[in-house]
C-alpha cells in the first residue's frame, strides 16, 4: 500500500527529488551595502576550479579583491583578502542563479549585504 501511495504521489508531482543548486562560471553584476549602510556596485568574476570550488574576483569602484569560494548545497561561501584584512561572504543560491549574501571583514563590526546577478 505504501508503494502504491508513493507512486501515486510521484505521479502527481507532489514528491520531487531535491535538485542541488549550482553556480556558473562567468561575470556577475554586484549590488551591495557597506558596513555603514552606503551602497556600492561593480562586477564579480567566478572561475570554477572543480564541481564545488572556485576562485572569485570582485571589482567595485576603485576596489579589487580576490579569494576562494565553494558551493555546498544551496550555500555559496567565499573568503577573500582586501588590503590587509580578511573577509567572509556567505550567499544563498537562488533558483534563478542570483546569489544573495551577507559579508563581514576582520577588524570591523557588523555585516554588509550583497547580491550577485549573472550577466
Amino acid at each position: 500500500m505504501k508503494k502504491i501511495l508513493a507512486a501515486a504521489l510521484l505521479g502527481l508531482g507532489l514528491i520531487a527529488p531535491a535538485h542541488a543548486q549550482t553556480v556558473n562560471a562567468g561575470t556577475y553584476d554586484v549590488e551591495g551595502t557597506n558596513l555603514d549602510g552606503s551602497t556600492y556596485g561593480g562586477t564579480a568574476t567566478i572561475a570554477l576550479t572543480s564541481e564545488t570550488t572556485c576562485s572569485i574576483e570582485w571589482s567595485t569602484g576603485s576596489t579589487t579583491s580576490s579569494g576562494i569560494c565553494m558551493l555546498y548545497d544551496n550555500a555559496f561561501a567565499a573568503a577573500y583578502v582586501l588590503g590587509d584584512a580578511v573577509g567572509l561572504v556567505v550567499y544563498e543560491v537562488k533558483s534563478d542563479g542570483t546569489l544573495h549574501g551577507a559579508w563581514t571583514i576582520s577588524g570591523k563590526d557588523g555585516s554588509g549585504t550583497e547580491v550577485l546577478t549573472p550577466q
